[in-house]
């Protein structure tokens, strides 16, 4: 049984079509990539996916239970999202920010245990900035802002991630950092994970399992050593695509 499991989803927006008749299963440990061309509806079926909206058709299971059943304390508890944009409205701490991964294991009117302030503070160090414990978020440069919300989401700990292009706003060598960061906590820790990317090549080397929505409502999944033919690939993109051979690696490059 699947972490998050779809059967017959059917997922619109304004009139078009994100998916239509969609059944797959995210599974522990897998790493699902999900590829599509600007304004196919990336975003709004990961926020299906996380129950933040209605689907049009079919359903969606969390743990073997329709998702629509549970309540939003016990989704958070298992389900970590990162979306696309992070706005800070409230003045707050870069701690106090990434603690907030553990508000859906607190009381009402509880505190953040010791336990809580290390989790967070471990994860502030795991994506490069825990020297930036203590400054106030509004300070943080959009790459930074884009780490604090990755560690945000690892305080959490879920069983699932679901993110909304994580690697957003990051120089090259944080987005390669922070995909090995996420590669090896989902395949350590057996949790699943979905996340929304524009990169080809990144896609490639990260992601054992696509998605990829072609903006009519069709889609295609399945292993990433299956999907990333460059037939499939040009139709998705509606853009030539050639790939380049060096040994064990591949890299793809718009023509």
């Amino acid at each position: 049984m699947g972490l998050l499991v779809t059967e017959n989803l059917r997922v619109d927006i304004a009139g078009k079509c994100v998916c239509d008749a969609l059944s797959l299963s995210i599974d522990a440990g897998q790493i699902w990539g999900v590829l599509g061309s600007n304004g196919v509806g990336k975003s709004t079926l990961l926020h299906t996916l996380a129950g933040l909206r209605e689907p049009g058709q079919g359903s969606v299971r969390l743990d073997g239970h329709e998702l629509a059943t549970w309540t939003r304390a016990d989704v958070a508890r298992r389900v970590g999202v990162v979306f696309q944009d992070n706005p800070d409205p409230f003045p707050t701490t870069v701690l106090q920010a990434a603690l907030i991964g553990r508000h859906p294991f607190l009381r009402a009117w509880q505190w953040e245990s010791d336990a809580d302030r290390e989790r967070a503070l471990a994860a502030l160090r795991a994506v490069g900035i825990d020297t930036l414990a203590d400054r106030m978020v509004g300070t943080l440069s959009g790459g930074e802002k884009r780490r604090l919300a990755i560690a945000t989401v690892l305080t959490q700990a879920p069983q699932l991630f679901l993110l909304d292009e994580p690697i957003n706003h990051l120089d090259l060598h944080h987005q390669i950092e922070l995909c090995k960061l996420l590669a090896t906590y989902c395949r350590e820790r057996n949790t699943g994970m979905v996340m929304i990317v524009h990169d080809l090549n990144l896609a490639a080397r990260f992601c054992d399992h696509l998605l990829m929505l072609f903006g009519d409502g069709l889609t295609r999944h399945g292993t990433a050593d299956a999907l990333l033919d460059l037939d499939v690939l040009q139709r998705l993109y509606e853009h030539p695509i050639t790939a380049i051979e060096d040994g064990p690696h591949r890299a793809y490059i718009a023509l």
